[in-house]
Parts: structure tokens; sequence; C-alpha cells
């Protein structure tokens, strides 16, 4: 039992280190290459035409941005 509980406040404090480190540099979490978009790769996978969910998320994402520049006030 001893054995679990020094696990259990090790990582405790190894998850608030990491969470004290996240709310000091305001950056989001990342790989240690800096992820796809360091490489300059917009999407996860490589094909050469977005399939039919992406395509349709892209386009209700279209309508929705052409709504709120719309109806924008300012």
């Amino acid at each position: 039992m001893e054995v679990f509980i020094a696990a259990f406040i090790f990582f405790l404090l190894a998850f608030a280190g990491m969470a004290l480190g996240y709310i000091v540099k305001r950056k989001s979490i990342q790989g240690s290459c800096g992820g796809l978009g360091s490489l300059g790769v917009e999407k996860v996978c490589d094909c050469p035409e977005p399939c039919d969910a992406r395509k349709k998320r892209l386009a209700r994402e279209a309508v929705r941005q052409a709504q709120l520049a719309k109806n924008r006030i300012l």
C-alpha cells in the first residue's frame, strides 16, 4: 500500500508541475518536434482530395463564416 501511495503522490506532483508550466507559459501543448503544423502539413492524411465527411464539415464552416460576416455589426 505504501508503494501505491508513493506512486500516486509522484504522479500527482508530475501532473501539477505540467499544469503549472502550461499556466505560466500560456502555450498549447505540442509534440517534441512541433507537430505537423511546423512541417506545413494542414491535415493528418496525405490524401489528394478530402473525404466526404471533411467536405461537409468545411462546407458547414464556410456557411457559418459567411453568416458571421453578413451579420457582423462592425
